[in-house]
């Protein structure tokens, strides 16, 4: 298991290397060129710049995360073909820097959706937090203008960009069906991972968050039986999929733990986050324990263990801690409190 830490840039994160370098075990960020609008190249320059910035504190930068897809390529307008032609190029870019694996995801418009940034908890701790029954009823436009009074930083999913057009995104999909959207994910599958393979790159897809579909789009890597057949659709091994327990483990009838034991050999990155699920459908974000939440965190990273897993592992959203000023989600305390926690059992079946 190689330990690695998001990290959004300088000037863009609240928390700095140096002091990611102070957390046990971790040996590279996850980073992204969060500026670059989806569908352009990225420049080989400033990929360059962050591979510097992060040898400097001994990290690699062997995990992108994400390069986004663009919306004609999921609507599977002709306009596609141009925007797929530039992420072959941005490959082989992230290639010349050693970078090892892309992380992706084919959600329509929204890359994740949360009701509120800052739910305040028991503990006086605030975590990201999705009311089920309230997105059911709402309309997106709605959700946005309430989630942007909380964003004064750069959130991926939610660029302003994206967010300008949402009227028009939501328009383009109307004939949209999910046997379409499956298509146009083929259409990618079978332009991309050849020239992945070529740079020795894994493209591992983000399970869709949360697991079902929101505002009547169609979502797809939502279930065990739809991550296989997403990695059947292009069968080769640089065809994964990023496990996220969040994304997946918002709905309690996936079964994370059977998932790595069948799907481990083509998770080449981890999401490790926990939270808790209520009667209604919604949830939060809680502290990394298993006990703190509804997520089995104990038996996945022992099926990690039991199938010899050495990808790499970030712990993914954390809560608000310690009137911490951070991005939501993306603190330093309760993420570094999460690494330990996974090193903690992780250490002990090494032991055992």
């Amino acid at each position: 298991m190689k330990m690695v830490f998001r990290w959004f840039g300088e000037g863009n994160d609240s928390v700095s290397l140096a002091q990611i370098k102070q957390i046990p075990g971790v040996e590279g960020i996850v980073w992204a060129l969060h500026d670059m609008p989806a569908g352009e190249v990225w420049p080989l320059d400033r990929i360059l710049e962050v591979k510097q910035q992060a040898e400097k504190h001994g990290f690699h930068i062997d995990v992108v995360e994400s390069v986004n897809v663009h919306e004609d390529i999921k609507l599977g307008l002709p306009t596609r073909d141009t925007y797929i032609e530039n992420y072959k190029e941005t490959i082989r870019n992230l290639a010349r820097a050693g970078v090892k694996v892309i992380c992706y995801n084919f959600m329509p418009v929204f890359d994740w959706t949360r009701t509120d940034l800052f739910k305040e908890m028991e503990d006086g701790s605030t975590a990201l937090f999705l009311d089920k029954v309230k997105v059911d009823n709402m309309d997106p436009q709605e959700l946005v203008k309430s989630i942007a009074n909380d964003i004064n930083v750069t959130m991926p999913g939610w660029e302003p960009e994206r967010l300008k057009a949402l009227s028009r995104l939501f328009d383009a999909y109307k004939s949209v069906t999910r046997d379409d959207l499956w298509n146009n994910l083929h259409y990618f599958l079978q332009e991309i991972i050849p020239v992945a393979e070529e740079n020795d790159i894994k493209m591992a897809i983000h399970p869709d968050d949360p697991p079902w579909d929101v505002f009547g789009l169609p979502r797809l890597i939502v279930s065990h039986e739809n991550v296989r057949k997403f990695l059947n659709l292009y069968d080769n091994p640089y065809n994964c999929i990023t496990l996220c327990t969040g994304s997946l483990g918002a709905n309690p009838n996936n079964d994370i733990v059977e998932m790595i034991h069948e799907f481990h050999e083509r998770i080449p990155f981890s999401h490790i986050r926990n939270l808790k699920i209520y009667e209604d459908g919604s949830f939060i974000e809680t502290s990394h324990r298993t006990e703190d939440g509804s997520v089995d965190i104990t038996n996945i990273v022992k099926a990690y263990h039991e199938n010899g897993f050495s990808g790499y592992v970030r712990p993914d959203h954390g809560r608000h801690i310690w009137d911490e000023q951070c991005r939501p989600g993306y603190g330093l305390y309760d993420r570094a409190l999460g690494i330990m926690y996974l090193w903690g059992i992780w250490d002990a079946l090494q032991s055992n």
